[in-house]
């Protein structure tokens, strides 16, 4: 489920917010991908979520790409808006497509 992997990623201590989407992939059908905001003091690489993410998840669950943003879209309620994150996941893949 998204939500347990986004809470993963919120124990790194780079991590301010974090949401997973799946994301379409050409050989698996959808992969997990995770959205993240770093805390401003305390840059983080790729290579070290991937490193924290594999001793904490399963295979299934960890995320096979990872985007650095700004800001997580959020709803009016200020809950996370995977919706709106998945559609531009959609559209993205079929523009590359």
């Amino acid at each position: 489920a998204p939500r347990e992997i986004d809470e993963v990623l919120l124990q790194h201590p780079a991590v301010l917010e974090a949401a997973v989407v799946a994301s379409p992939d050409r050989l698996r059908g959808f992969v997990p991908k995770a959205f993240i905001v770093a805390k401003p003091d305390n840059p983080v690489s790729l290579a070290e979520i991937q490193s924290f993410v594999k001793d904490r998840l399963s295979m299934n669950q960890y995320p096979r790409k990872v985007e650095f943003v700004t800001e997580i879209p959020k709803t009016s309620l200020g809950k996370i808006d995977r919706r709106r994150l998945r559609a531009a996941e959609v559209e993205t893949a079929s523009l590359q497509a």
